[in-house]
């Protein structure tokens, strides 16, 4: 007969398993953001099923795992417009994105302002309190 707590360790086990697989996934799309990764590819990588993958990485990370993707793609984005060196069209295909349109959609609702006008507005800088300057007596 097998010892009662055997169970909840395999079980233990299995979930640092698969957290640790899922930081694979993770992993893989913050260096691989501007290649052509897909949920299906990404799950294959870690020997899981896709629909597995979706539901354990947004148990995991809030998120599915296309939506982190793309979160991915626009942060580099945003600074890729900043830096100005390249046009709207450039950075989408730079960042691994295959359509302007959608780019500019997720860009927009994830920035809050289109990637257009977001090339031309600098980062936020904080502001700082003058300095305090004791006052002359004369």
């Amino acid at each position: 007969m097998c010892h009662p707590s055997w169970g909840r360790a395999r079980t233990a086990a299995q979930r640092l398993s698969d957290l640790a697989r899922l930081r694979r996934v993770r992993d893989r799309i913050d260096r691989e953001y501007a290649r052509p990764l897909n949920v299906e590819a990404l799950a294959r990588g870690v020997d899981m099923a896709a629909g597995q993958l979706g539901r354990q990485f947004r148990l995991a990370y809030g998120e599915s795992p296309y939506s982190y993707l793309m979160r991915r793609r626009i942060e580099r984005a945003a600074a890729l417009l900043r830096r100005g060196d390249l046009d709207v069209t450039e950075v989408c295909f730079a960042v691994g994105c295959s359509s302007p349109g959608i780019f500019s959609t997720r860009f927009t609702e994830l920035v809050g302002r289109p990637p257009c006008v977001a090339r031309h507005v600098p980062e936020p800088v904080r502001i700082r309190e003058a300095p305090v300057t004791e006052p002359q007596l004369a």
